[in-house]
């Protein structure tokens, strides 16, 4: 069953990128995460009274709580990069760097959760990187390149702190409901994005938010929220390298809609480097 919540992660998160890319068009992305965490916070912890599961609060443990609020602050990390990114760069070669945080995943479960490595997980690893590197190639310079040049460091932290999420939510919903820990951590991501506006001074710009834009911006959230719910429930039930990969398959619905929404295509490389990462992580699914 936990594969079915895998996949439905990968479906959710898909739609949140594009839906996110239609709501930061004009909006400042630090405030457009601030906002779709808001409803991500209301629609997790909505998930939390429906299973009943908030009565357990006082039995969390010291550790479990540490690590659930470690997993909060890499993920407002991983999305303030990401959204950031997103506003700067092509979708088409944003979201392929932030799934390469599947090869991180896997050495850091290797190391801290003592799951094992095996030859086709290796040989995803590759394919992965390797489709990776074929996708951010960058095109033909033109004058908007100088600009775009940022978006690079932005989605490789946000793969560096999403591999981290994974590690540290692993180990912080092993002692708790996977819909209590999701809305914990999201009540850390939510401060944290929030904090983040004020202190760079953005927070006066909310009132001007086209409500076009806010439309998208909420139904990101509400798209991230149901992907949320999906991974923590399949990453408590199964095997992270496995879980992770299957939610990196989001790209497929990402590009699917970007060339719908936007008319991003792609060239002849970077349709072989799609193919390469597809490749490699379905091959990391043999046992």
């Amino acid at each position: 069953m936990w594969i079915l919540f895998a996949f439905g992660s990968a479906f959710f998160a898909g739609v949140t990128s594009v839906l996110a890319k239609c709501g930061i068009r004009k909006t400042d992305s630090t405030v457009a995460t601030a906002i779709r965490t808001i409803v991500v916070f209301l629609f997790s912890w909505l998930m939390v009274f429906v299973v009943g599961s908030q009565n357990q609060m006082s039995t969390i443990d010291g550790q479990t709580l540490l690590f659930l609020l470690l997993s909060g602050l890499a993920t407002g990390a991983s999305w303030l990069c990401y959204f950031k990114a997103l506003q700067l760069g092509d979708i088409n070669k944003v979201v392929p760097i932030d799934k390469s945080s599947t090869i991180l995943t896997i050495i850091l479960a290797f190391f801290f959760l003592h799951e094992g490595i095996s030859l086709p997980k290796a040989i995803g690893v590759v394919l992965i990187a390797i489709g990776t590197f074929m996708m951010i190639e960058k095109k033909d310079a033109d004058p908007k390149q100088v600009r775009g040049r940022g978006w690079l460091l932005y989605a490789v932290g946000s793969a560096v702190f999403a591999s981290l999420t994974s590690i540290l939510g692993k180990i912080g919903i092993s002692g708790v409901e996977s819909n209590l820990g999701t809305a914990i951590r999201t009540g850390v991501v939510l401060a944290m994005s929030w904090l983040m506006v004020f202190a760079t001074g953005k927070q006066h710009t909310v009132r001007d938010i086209p409500k076009k834009e806010l439309g998208f911006i909420c139904l990101s959230g509400l798209a991230t929220g149901a992907s949320w719910l999906c991974y923590y429930k399949a990453l408590q039930d199964g095997l992270a390298s496995v879980v992770v990969p299957i939610d990196k398959l989001s790209i497929l619905v990402t590009i699917a809609f970007s060339y719908i929404v936007f008319h991003e295509r792609l060239s002849k490389k970077s349709a072989v480097g799609l193919l390469s990462i597809v490749a490699g992580t379905l091959i990391m699914l043999i046992p």
